[in-house]
Order: structure tokens, then C-alpha cells, then sequence
């Protein structure tokens, strides 16, 4: 148990928390070009936060046929990444199958290290002002502000379960009498644990002293693990279980917990499969689609959406 922990936290500091603010200058690239692309067409646009020069930008996918009167369920998607990269596109198709189910789905952009000089304490203060955005915005936007899911994968995963999870960390322009909190959370190969665990994991100092500079943070603080989870929303997980990057065994600590603390948690884990594995696109789509029924037959059982069945 804790050899793969330790293989797990290597991992993340390798590939999450190695990459500096100096690097980050040499890669930036403009978010405006970087994200100019007919995928999006679909949606509309708006900015849900300014930081500096910097526009944080949120797509809208809704339903074609809205009636005025009736506010609806929405999902918010953080991209995967590492906290370094990564794009608004991955979860354009899950807003999509949303929008066709009745629901609004965004996408949302957030500052990475790879274009601006953060630390993961940032990228979870983008996060919750996103949910604060549109929970601020629900009815103007059409939407019930008592209904609103967030979502992500991997480094997303871990953002979304930050906003409900993790204390602190927000922005000062945020009106602090809107929640940041969701009232779902659709998780895909989630990063939900930063630091040790006692008793089952442990980490050496040299990488946890590497996490907690690139984590802004001590990483506990950071770790939807480590956090409040006595008043956790209903969470959907899905996960690889050959997943190196996340092992599969992370999710099952915190789906533990979450049902010692009486919270309703959805875990389901996929044989032989690696990290990224529900990506749209990825091989014939085919664990999309899986993971997508899934994800809907959660809402389902929510109230989100209607009893239909799963995605063609």
C-alpha cells in the first residue's frame, strides 16, 4: 500500500508540480489563439474573470429548445493537465450530450503554469470563482442555482473537488455571500490525494517539500482527501484501474471516507484501463460513451435529467 503511494506522489511531482514560473514564461502562448477553434461553435461566450490582462473565459452549451420559465440543472467542466497545460476542449462533448439531456453544460478556462506564473492555490481560486460566476449569474443564464454539478479529470478532477471540499484559497474580488460550493461532482481519474495518509501512506520529505512549493501550499491543505468531507456533495467517480499516473487505489481511499462520513459516493472503476482512458476521441470513443451513461444515469438518480438512457 504504501509502495504505491510513494509511486503516486513520484508521479505527480514529476509530472504536476516540476514546471516553474521561468518555464512558464518561455511557453507562454495567447489563450485567445490557443482556443479560436470551430469546436466551440456550438456555445456561447463569456469572460468569468479578469486577472491582470488575463480573461478567463467560460462556453455555454445549452439546450436548442428552452423553455424561459424553467431553470436548469448545469455541470461546469475543469480541463486535465497537471495544473500546467491542458485545454476547455476536453469536456466539449460532455456538455454537449448535457445540452441534448436538458441540462447547460460549460467548459471553463483557468490559469495553468504553463501560461502564467501559478501555483495550484491559483488554479483552485479560478475554480471556485468559476462556480461563484455562474451560481452569481444562474438567472440570467437560465439556471437553477440550486442544481449546479462540477466536473473535471485528473487535475480538473481535483479542482472540482476542491470547490467543495477544500477551505480557502479564494479569490478577493469573489462575493463572499455566494457558495462555491456544488451540489454534484462528476469526477474522471480525479487527483483527490496530495498528501499522506496516516497509517496507509507515507511520503518522503524531499517530495513533499517539492509538492508544497509547486502547490503554493502545504499539500494537505490542498487535498480534497485531507478536507471537509462531512458535507461533501453526491460524487461520481470513474477511474482506470490500471490508471499509473492516478492509481486507482487513491479513489478508493476517498470513496472510504466519503461513506464513513454518510456521504453518497459513486465509484466505478474499469478494468485495464490507463489514465485519459474516457477521453472523447480516445481509440474508438468507446470508454467515452461508457463513461458518459454512466455519468447520465448518475444525474438521473439526482433529478438532473430525466429517465432516458445513456448516450448512441
Amino acid at each position: 500500500m504504501k509502495n504505491t503511494f510513494q509511486i503516486y506522489v513520484a508521479v505527480v511531482v514529476a509530472t504536476c508540480f516540476s514546471f516553474s514560473p521561468a518555464m512558464a514564461q518561455k511557453t507562454a502562448k495567447p489563450a485567445a489563439k490557443r482556443l479560436d477553434d470551430k469546436v466551440f461553435k456550438d456555445a456561447t461566450v463569456e469572460t468569468y474573470k479578469t486577472v491582470g490582462q488575463t480573461e478567463l473565459k467560460a462556453w455555454i452549451f445549452k439546450p436548442t429548445s428552452i423553455d424561459e420559465s424553467q431553470k436548469l440543472p448545469a455541470a461546469i467542466f475543469f480541463f486535465g493537465g497537471g495544473w500546467r497545460g491542458g485545454t476547455p476542449k476536453q469536456f466539449v462533448e460532455h456538455c454537449k450530450h448535457l445540452a441534448g439531456r436538458g441540462m447547460v453544460g460549460i467548459v471553463v478556462d483557468y490559469r495553468v503554469s504553463s501560461r502564467h506564473p501559478v501555483k495550484v492555490v491559483d488554479c483552485i481560486a479560478d475554480a471556485k470563482s468559476a462556480v461563484r460566476w455562474v451560481r452569481s449569474n444562474s438567472e440570467r443564464l437560465g439556471i437553477d442555482p440550486e442544481k449546479i454539478a462540477a466536473g473535471g479529470g485528473s487535475a480538473g478532477g481535483h479542482l472540482a473537488a476542491a470547490t467543495a471540499t477544500v477551505a480557502g484559497f479564494d479569490s478577493p474580488n469573489d462575493p463572499a455571500t455566494v457558495s462555491c460550493r456544488p451540489d454534484a461532482l462528476l469526477l474522471f481519474n480525479p487527483a483527490v490525494v496530495l498528501a499522506e495518509i496516516p497509517g496507509k501512506t507515507e511520503i518522503d520529505r524531499e517530495r513533499t517539500e517539492r509538492i508544497n512549493e509547486r502547490a503554493g501550499v502545504e499539500s494537505s491543505k490542498i487535498s480534497p482527501y485531507h478536507g471537509d468531507l462531512t458535507s461533501a456533495p453526491p460524487t461520481f467517480i470513474v477511474h482506470g484501474k490500471a490508471d499509473t499516473t492516478v492509481p486507482f487505489q487513491t479513489v478508493e481511499f476517498y470513496t472510504e471516507k466519503m461513506k464513513t462520513n454518510g456521504r453518497e459516493c459513486r465509484l466505478i472503476g474499469y478494468e485495464n484501463q490507463q489514465h485519459g482512458f474516457f477521453n472523447f476521441g480516445k481509440g474508438d470513443s468507446v470508454y467515452f460513451k461508457k463513461t458518459v451513461a454512466e455519468m447520465d444515469a448518475f444525474l438521473v438518480s439526482l433529478g438532473y435529467l430525466r429517465a432516458k438512457g445513456g448516450i448512441e
